[in-house]
């Protein structure tokens, strides 16, 4: 009778050629999340520079206030929502009297420190949700929330009032600066570039009214 002939079983490969014939394994959780962690910062950090540099764009460097780029941003945005929820307010633009002068006598030192103090002025004169921004040169303006026409135009009255009784002494002589201010009442049919124009004629019918006062 013929021997059945024995198949041989394939010999186990040793454990390092199984190591070495086993493909690579993927990169290391902890590793994938250093990464990402890694990724997420830089990320926070870059959008925080977007932001430094969006605030700086529409900030007045001098003045700490916003600049005419961020005061009229505000303004749209004020708009937006007197529109949309009915609210009212006003804007006010005032025109700081005798700055030139100033500057041309004394040098933009002293039209600077002008400057700071009729800001501290009206920025303590308002409420915190008011907004007082500097359009360029002497002129500022006020969003001021919540007020009927009355009060608005005794706001920048009074507004007018403080900054006349600022003295300022340079070179030994007393100096004051003054202001005129106009008003333009906002509403849920107001357009920001015809708001600003309303109140700015306003202020200088105001600046000619005072002249002739004087």
């Amino acid at each position: 009778m013929p021997t059945k002939k024995r198949t041989r079983a394939p010999a186990r490969k040793s454990r390092q050629q199984r190591k070495r014939a086993a493909p690579r394994p993927a990169p290391a959780a902890a590793e994938a999340k250093t990464t990402i962690r890694r990724l997420r910062s830089e990320l926070a950090g870059a959008l925080r520079k977007i932001e430094e540099l969006q605030a700086s764009a529409d900030t007045d460097f001098l003045l700490g206030i916003p600049n005419r780029r961020g005061f009229e941003r505000e303004l749209a945005r004020a708009l937006a929502y007197i529109k949309r929820y009915r609210a009212a307010g006003a804007l006010v633009v005032l025109d700081v009297d005798r700055l030139k002068p100033i500057n041309d006598a004394f040098g933009h030192a002293a039209g600077d420190q002008v400057l700071k103090a009729i800001v501290a002025v009206l920025t303590s004169q308002v409420r915190s949700s008011d907004i007082v921004g500097r359009l360029g040169g002497d002129e500022f303006a006020l969003l001021l929330w919540n007020l009927g026409e009355a009060d608005a135009k005794a706001k920048a009255a009074a507004l007018e009032d403080t900054i006349d009784r600022l003295t300022f002494q340079f070179g030994g002589s007393m100096i004051t600066a003054g202001a005129s201010a106009g008003v333009a009442m906002l509403g849920s049919h107001t357009e920001l570039s015809r708001a600003l124009e309303e109140a700015d004629s306003a202020m200088y019918l105001r600046k000619a009214q005072r002249r002739h006062e004087g």
